[in-house]
């Protein structure tokens, strides 16, 4: 649905360039706008190459296993309906790791895995309460390095683009926990309805 309304965006787009009188300086931005974003996604590449070596160094030290102990008995709690050794909750922790380090690219595969393997233990075609949680989570994201922000503020020149860390931990731990609350009130309110 969102193609469709990207390709919609940009047909009318042209359309009104075309009687506008406006198609050379479309085509100039449009240009222009393609190179920088070949420019800006080998940046980018290069950064998260960096980190994703980093990622590996602490899987191979076992540091990922440690704070994948770290956090079980919080993801447990947090999604009661998962058995405790289901695979999912491999992919939950996983995942959630990978966001903690801003590596949202590597977060999204494993995001797709623990909703596919949650959907098997809903067995349904709607949402399970375990997959809400685990969306509402996702979106809010706590990160502790924001490294695809860096590597954006790296391209464009910043003269300290590494100055973000610590209001975005403060920001992304307000939202988490925001989100969490939210999502237990709604859950309980959807409780209490059924009751009724």
């Amino acid at each position: 649905m969102v193609n469709y309304i990207w390709a919609g965006l940009a047909i009318i787009g042209i359309i009104y360039a075309m009687f506008n009188g406006t198609m050379e300086e479309v085509n100039q931005a449009l240009f222009s706008s393609a190179q920088e974003a070949v420019t800006l996604v080998i940046g980018l590449v290069s950064v998260l190459i960096f980190w994703l070596g980093l990622m590996r160094i602490a899987e191979k030290a076992g540091i990922l296993s440690m704070l994948a102990t770290l956090f079980k008995p919080f993801i447990t709690r947090l999604f009661p309906e998962i058995p405790k050794d289901h695979p999912a909750m491999g992919y939950i922790l996983s995942n959630f790791i990978a966001n903690l380090f801003g590596l949202g690219n590597a977060a999204t595969p494993m995001g797709i895995k623990a909703m596919e393997e949650m959907k098997k233990i809903s067995n349904s075609n709607h949402a399970s309460r375990s997959m809400i949680t685990f969306l509402v989570i996702n979106t809010s994201s706590l990160t502790l390095i924001p490294t695809t922000i860096i590597a954006i503020r790296i391209q464009y020149d910043s003269a300290a683009p590494t100055e973000i860390v610590g209001t975005t931990i403060i920001a992304t731990f307000i939202t988490t926990i925001f989100a969490i609350f939210v999502d237990r009130m709604f859950h309980l309110r959807r409780e209490r309805n059924k009751k009724k």
